[in-house]
């Protein structure tokens, strides 16, 4: 069975038809592994020496911000052409510090309804064990069309 071809603003991005957006580049975004109809994805990020805060740890809004870069493209990835969804809420836990290095976020689509979405996820440091969790709401709508 062929795989249907993918559309929209993600499946753009992964294709290289549009860069990716700034955001993602300046947190090193690099998709490992997505499975959209499961709606579940799993990314890296590069945290190097100009995320930290004094003590040399990652400072908790650049973690928040990777969290928040692993759970929306788990739902973004499952839309069709045409809408987003943009997060209503985030809500972080911290669990310990994360020193600079690869993090990985793994991300899932807990409940989707037409218009709000529920996601959890976490965020691993570089030795594999998590420094951070999140929740969080996104509204689906339609994208006006220029």
């Amino acid at each position: 069975m062929e795989t249907p071809t993918r559309e929209g603003p993600f499946w753009d991005v992964m294709s290289g038809r549009v860069p990716p957006p700034p955001a993602a580049t300046t947190l090193g975004w690099e998709l490992l592994r997505i499975d959209p109809d499961e709606g579940t994805i799993e990314v890296a990020f590069k945290a190097d020496a100009s995320f930290t805060n004094p003590v040399g740890v990652v400072q908790g809004g650049f973690l928040a911000a990777m969290l928040d870069d692993t759970l929306g493209p788990a739902l973004v990835a499952t839309l069709p052409p045409g809408q987003f969804a943009p997060t209503l809420d985030l809500h972080v836990q911290f669990l310990r510090p994360a020193r600079p290095g690869r993090l990985v976020g793994r991300g899932r689509v807990v409940r989707r309804g037409r218009q709000v979405c529920f996601m959890s996820g976490e965020l691993l440091g570089p030795d594999g064990e998590p420094v951070a969790v999140a929740t969080a709401t996104a509204h689906i709508q339609t994208v006006a069309q220029p």
